[in-house]
């Protein structure tokens, strides 16, 4: 089975921004393959389902993006899958908008949501996709940046992204984590 996490703030006051990137993914891949998300556990939630012939579950924490840990840490010690088998969405400033980064491992960076993801797993090695939103022209802006409300034009352009990640859920689901790396990460020249 595979735990499957997007990272985000409780909607829909946090709809349409940029740090919901991960519910946004999660509401897709959701879609997609006819999972619902209408269950409630652990402060999160979340929908089980079928994706490439492996049992999904799909989660949503709600305990704001600082404290995701908390809820994911609960799931991961109920269902005792190993963290391999955790695959963790969120958005990153250090990738463009429109591309995503999948690892199979490594640290938190910047991002809150991520550093508590670390602290309450006590691990870095578990997988992660990251969805590009670009930085802010201003650097003291990063806060409203993340959490405010997106222009049309650029939000088509971060869906691109979006698409990319649940395309690149269900190959990591049929292929591996290696495969996916592969077939998805942005090439440096």
């Amino acid at each position: 089975m595979y735990i499957i996490v997007g990272l985000g703030n409780p909607e829909p006051e946090y709809s349409n921004t940029r740090h919901n990137m991960g519910f946004d993914v999660i509401n897709k891949l959701a879609n997609k393959n006819n999972i619902s998300l209408n269950r409630t556990k652990f402060n999160a939630i979340y929908g089980t389902g079928i994706i490439e012939n492996e049992k999904v579950i799909l989660i949503k924490p709600q305990t704001f993006m600082n404290k995701s840990g908390e809820s994911v840490v609960q799931f991961a010690n109920f269902y005792k899958e190993p963290l391999s088998k955790l695959i963790v969405v969120y958005d990153d400033m250090d990738t463009d908008i429109g591309k995503i980064r999948v690892r199979a491992k490594g640290g938190a960076g910047s991002h809150n949501g991520m550093k508590s993801m670390v602290e309450q797993l006590q691990s870095e090695d578990f997988p992660k996709i990251r969805v590009g939103i670009g930085k802010p022209e201003n650097e003291f802006d990063r806060i409203d940046y993340v959490i405010g409300r997106i222009p049309d034009d650029e939000y088509i352009e971060l869906q691109k992204g979006e698409e990319l990640a649940v395309e690149a859920i269900q190959y990591w689901i049929k292929n591996g984590i290696d495969n996916t790396m592969n077939k998805f990460n942005i090439k440096k020249d």
